[in-house]
């Protein structure tokens, strides 16, 4: 692969952005972070593949983009078949860890890297330069219980204390969106930074109409497309209008659309902040990214969690006890009822602050390099 020509500006951080391959939303929350840093002066580089590739690529085509290899991580079709394909895929994800450890070496001495971002990726740390950790999971959720979770939190921790520093997208105090997830008991030993929420979208005060829904499709496979032919055989009898993105940037199927409902495969930023304002209610899994999205811009939801994603299904119960989003699990998800239950609930809106968190620290990472 032909990549660019390692030309420094003097003076101008060359900083490196790399988001996990898990899902879309780890490539669009680092969309906001790479705007914040170009704003104040900085040479980014990004890096990654497949599906995220086409998506940053997209929102940013100028941005000199490296090849790496993601995690790859494919789901089962149950609860069950989840867990055992992880543990399964655990030898290849600790190997992968190594592998882009290794990269990372080799494009710093190539490439000049000043500080390198990492969303969730556990091996891009570097021993002489600045290396940031984005998660909002410093607790992770296990269906197996507390002791799993603590001993999942203490190898978690020990990636994470490799990094230099750990950025978490949510609010430090009560008004935050991922509870135990971001909040835990006890710190990792690095310096810790809450910067707020993280969304690439946009308020643009576009009225909403009535009856027209936003549906919104992500994640790994194959139960991003079990959700997807859920919602095509629910839709069929909806008498409203609907928008829906599948969530497959680069694909070549399309879905026809007709008059009242659209199909997308993936659309930008802009316009993807403005579908979901125009519409009543927003129809997604309960990935974190996107419930950013939906609290950016103050839209009333219905969630379906992953089954057998423990984050996804303790994401969706919390914001459901706070009356933010009305949860439906998969297996009893059904449109009428869903959007019935939905009328019915008094959904408390988030106000999100934007506040100063992300720009001071960025600001702080710029002025030690």
């Amino acid at each position: 692969m032909d990549y660019p020509q390692p030309v420094k500006t003097a003076g101008q951080p060359r900083i490196l952005v790399v988001p996990l391959d898990w899902g879309l939303g780890h490539a669009t929350r680092c969309i906001p972070v790479v705007y914040e840093l170009m704003r104040q002066g900085a040479d980014v580089w990004l890096a990654g593949g497949g599906a995220q590739e086409i998506l940053l690529k997209k929102e940013f085509p100028a941005l000199p983009f490296l090849d790496l290899h993601g995690y790859r991580v494919k789901y089962g079709n149950t609860p069950a078949s989840i867990l055992k394909n992880l543990l399964f895929r655990t030898p290849a994800l600790l190997q992968q860890i190594k592998n882009e450890h290794k990269w990372l070496k080799k494009m710093v001495a190539q490439y000049q890297f000043d500080a390198v971002i990492s969303d969730n990726r556990f091996g891009l740390y570097h021993p002489a330069i600045p290396s940031v950790f984005i998660t909002h999971q410093l607790n992770i959720k296990s269906p197996l219980g507390k002791w799993s979770e603590t001993f999942l939190q203490k190898i978690n921790y020990r990636y994470i204390n490799r990094f230099t520093e750990c950025w978490i997208p949510d609010e430090k105090n009560e008004t935050n969106l991922a509870g135990e997830l971001s909040h835990p008991s006890q710190l990792p030993a690095i310096p810790v930074n809450y910067i707020g929420l993280l969304s690439r979208l946009k308020r643009n005060n576009i009225s909403e109409k009535k009856n027209h829904l936003f549906i919104s499709l992500s994640g790994p496979e194959p139960q991003r497309t079990i959700l997807e032919n859920l919602i095509i055989k629910e839709i069929a009898h909806y008498k409203g209008t609907a928008t829906i993105v599948r969530g497959v940037p680069g694909a070549a199927k399309l879905i026809p659309s007709t008059n009242d409902i659209r199909f997308y495969n993936h659309l930008s930023s802009e316009e993807y902040s403005r579908e979901m304002e125009i519409a009543e209610y927003v129809i997604s899994r309960s990935g974190y990214s996107t419930v950013m999205d939906i609290a950016a811009l103050g839209k009333k939801s219905i969630l379906i969690p992953t089954p057998g994603q423990t984050e996804q299904e303790y994401l969706a119960e919390y914001l459901m006890n706070k009356n933010i989003t009305l949860s439906v699990s998969q297996d009893h998800f059904v449109l009428a009822d869903a959007l019935q239950k939905a009328s019915e609930m008094k959904y408390k809106t988030i106000n999100v602050i934007n506040d100063s968190s992300l720009s001071s620290v960025v600001s702080s990472l710029l002025a030690d390099l």
